[in-house]
């Protein structure tokens, strides 16, 4: 039996979300998996230091974003961030052992580390880099990789520019638990459930696990509008949920177990960083729009999706009630 670890990290809810189907499907194929979180394999309260430190950013300072990760794109910063994510290696040899067949990395410092023990042949297992952003910043790739795996064409070709060696795209891989809806009788049953309207277009807003961005104009914004009631969903920022009942907004959830449901209850969703929730809504057959996108990643991301052809871009209030007109008339199905 193989023996596959996956390395992730709990930033946001992508990276963990990844490594989660992947699990998934290493183990559908007989291999026994072992998943990691980078954070813990960190020396001392370092991990959990960096995560908050991360968070706060994107809470208070979120234009900041922009400059670090552009910051973070030049030689000199790039290479001291992959080595801090080589204070992680002694506790990661020790994980991986001797008997590991294939690493998995879907988190940037994770990479590096995983990289610096395969150049000091420490370890012969392959490594396997899987983006999960459909934009690829120049951390997220190593030439020590083996195979980087891209949700598209686009991230393919800039992984390649920044260095990757075997490239091959492959479509992001969700839970079997987003699919389409049934029809009416499902989604009626669902809006029941839920405590939602029965009739009239939902749009459900989604922040990522953090709950962090511009939700509220975005939830007043769609309101304003007079074409769909918003849903809001705020992961785990119960502060933010708060605040927006008593601003009046009729239907606010906290952190949620049953995404795949409350998708199919909708019929829009409206997200700001464009990675695993954007996948799990076009999964569902629901039609997405980039909206209010969150600094630095959430734009690179908005702008591939955009420029493919895949999540209309929306800028200004009067484009966000052209592009719902629009996309209530021509949803779009489910990939594949």
């Amino acid at each position: 039996m193989a023996r596959v670890v996956i390395v992730s990290a709990r930033i946001g809810a992508g990276h963990d979300g990844a490594a989660r189907e992947l699990d998934r499907w290493f183990a559908d194929r007989g291999a026994h998996v072992v998943r990691a979180d980078f954070l813990d394999l960190l020396p001392g309260r370092l991990g959990e230091l960096l995560c908050g430190a991360y968070h706060q950013q994107l809470n208070t300072v979120p234009r900041s974003w922009d400059w670090l990760l552009g910051a973070l794109g030049t030689p000199a910063l790039a290479g001291a961030a992959r080595r801090f994510a080589g204070l992680a290696t002694p506790r990661l040899r020790e994980l991986l052992g001797d008997n590991t067949d294939v690493v998995v990395s879907t988190y940037p410092l994770a990479t590096h580390a995983v990289a610096r023990l395969r150049r000091s042949n420490e370890l012969t297992a392959p490594l396997v880099v899987y983006l999960t952003d459909p934009s690829v910043h120049r951390l997220c790739v190593s030439p020590d990789a083996t195979l980087t795996v891209a949700p598209n064409e686009t991230a393919a070709r800039q992984a390649k520019a920044l260095g990757a060696g075997r490239t091959l795209v492959s479509r992001p891989l969700v839970a079997p638990a987003f699919r389409p809806s049934t029809g009416m009788t499902e989604r009626l049953r669902l809006r029941l459930a839920f405590g939602l309207p029965h009739d009239g277009p939902l749009a459900l807003v989604v922040a990522g696990s953090w709950g962090v961005g511009q939700i509220g104009q975005t939830a007043d914004d769609l309101l304003a509008t007079g074409l769909v009631e918003p849903v809001v969903v705020c992961g785990r920022n119960e502060a933010l949920a708060e605040k927006l009942r008593k601003t009046g907004h009729r239907h606010v959830f906290g952190w949620v177990d049953k995404m795949p449901e409350l998708m199919r209850a909708c019929d829009v969703v409206v997200q700001n960083a464009g990675g695993l929730t954007t996948s799990e809504a076009l999964a569902t057959g629901l039609p997405v729009l980039t909206y209010r996108c969150l600094p630095g990643h959430g734009r690179a991301n908005a702008a591939v999706l955009h420029d493919d052809g895949i999540v209309p871009w929306v800028h200004t209030p009067s484009e966000l009630t052209e592009a719902l007109e629009w996309l209530l008339r021509r949803p779009v199905k489910a990939a594949g």
